[in-house]
């Protein structure tokens, strides 16, 4: 049997088996040792060895830990709650307010998390409801609040970019900053666009009725201190960072103690909150540590059989395709896979195979993860079975339906795709601030 078919074949069954329901890192992982095995007999045992002792020995892996205990603690202590609520007041009195709010309170939940299903939740059972009580369409601020948890893979510290650094061997580092100008372009668009729109439609998102508007100053200046305790966590992680006085997994560990020791100050750290922050940061921590793992045993397999230089020959020699013509194919398979995938596991599917490509076609490795996690969130919000899709439909009230959340996303998958454009025709937008940081 050709390599090519080896390749195809493990393809198949890993695919069958998450068809059938099997975990992400089972059905990697497991695919990636029985071929390793049938390959190279009981060498082949080898290889998942010694992807384990690569994972345990990175370093920069207890950033992960780290970020998510972060967010966990923000989140159940109620802090993020009162994020939401300086929002309110304070962007209250303009059209549409209440929903560019929304977007500010995902940038910051992204910020303190760098998961989407967090500011997902947030937007879910906080934001939502309120923005529905409060006469604001349905279908907008569905597409709002879908739109404002994407950012979470995309602004630092994103998880999905700590993968991506692992899989390709990238500086963290480098692609959190590559990830930060994107990031916040990309909500400044979704801001203009529900500014424009509401003052076009002003039904669409009207302005808080005048006696709530009244807020008395004190109160407005007690909200903005309440609201600002995370901005300040987030900005002496990242800027000890930037300075040079922490390194990466120093300021995550900085990031988390601010987080512990804001809990504290608000007189929210108990013990139960203590132990639900505890249970969830082990168990998301846990999964993906075992995703990696699979994920670098089935690229070792890869590696071993020679698959990334028979893809290259296909498109580059047989099909006589360029490298843009190449890229955006797999720009578009990530589209396709993500309407039945998501993020991490469409990662570790295709880097062993896309990473290498991408630098033999002459792209930047750094750029292109920015790429990647862009048209993740695109296709996690892409019918008919984008991810997000099913995950706002499990947290909406009974009045918003699958339609009502299908029509939702079509302009900010729009919006998104501008994004995507302009990082793929202006580079610098994603290397810039990395270059200057890093001096290269």
């Amino acid at each position: 049997m050709s390599y090519e078919m080896i390749a195809l074949l493990m393809f198949a069954s890993m695919m069958l088996m998450l068809i059938t329901g099997q975990r992400v890192f089972a059905a990697i992982g497991s695919v990636a040792v029985i071929s390793a095995l049938l390959l190279w007999g009981d060498g082949g045992s080898e290889m998942a060895f010694s992807a384990a002792m690569k994972l345990m020995k990175w370093y920069p892996l207890l950033t992960l830990p780290m970020f998510i205990y972060m967010g966990f603690m923000l989140s159940e202590s109620g802090i993020a709650d009162d994020l939401y609520r300086m929002f309110h007041v304070w962007f209250g009195p303009v059209r549409g307010g209440l929903a560019i709010g929304t977007i500010g309170v995902m940038v910051v939940v992204s910020a303190m998390n760098g998961l989407s299903v967090a500011g997902m939740a947030i937007g879910a059972t906080i934001a939502l409801p309120e923005l529905l009580r409060r006469g604001y369409d349905k279908i907008m601020v569905t597409g709002v609040i879908q739109a404002g948890s994407s950012l979470g893979i995309l602004v630092p510290p994103s998880v999905v970019l700590v993968l991506y650094g692992m899989i390709a061997r990238q500086p963290v580092g480098q692609l959190w900053l590559a990830g930060a100008i994107p990031g916040l372009m990309m909500a400044v668009l979704f801001i203009v666009y529900i500014a424009v729109r509401c003052r076009l439609q002003p039904h669409l998102g009207p302005v808080l009725p005048r006696e709530e508007r009244q807020v008395p100053l004190g109160e407005k200046m007690k909200l903005l201190r309440a609201g600002i305790l995370p901005f300040l966590i987030f900005f002496s992680m990242t800027g000890l960072f930037l300075m040079g006085y922490t390194s990466l997994v120093e300021s995550s560990a900085v990031g988390a103690a601010g987080a512990t020791l804001a809990a504290l100050f608000r007189g929210r750290l108990s013990a139960k909150v203590m132990e639900a922050t505890m249970r969830k940061t082990l168990g998301v921590s846990c999964m993906f540590m075992w995703i990696i793992l699979a994920a670098l045993c089935f690229g070792a397999v890869f590696d071993g059989l020679g698959a990334v230089r028979a893809i290259e020959g296909f498109f580059l020699e047989r099909l006589g395709l360029g490298p843009w013509q190449v890229l955006i194919l797999m720009q578009l398979s990530f589209l396709l896979m993500g309407t039945f995938l998501d993020d991490t596991a469409m990662l570790v599917i295709v880097a062993p195979l896309y990473v290498p490509l991408v630098k033999v076609l002459g792209f930047d490795l750094i750029w292109y993860g920015v790429l990647y996690t862009i048209t993740c969130q695109i296709a996690y919000m892409t019918p008919p079975f984008g991810y997000n899709l099913f995950l706002m439909r499990a947290m909406a009230p009974p009045e918003i339906g699958l339609g009502d959340i299908y029509r939702s996303i079509i302009p900010f998958v729009l919006v998104m795709t501008l994004a995507l454009a302009l990082v793929m025709i202006f580079p610098q937008l994603a290397l810039w601030l990395p270059e200057q940081h890093y001096g290269k």
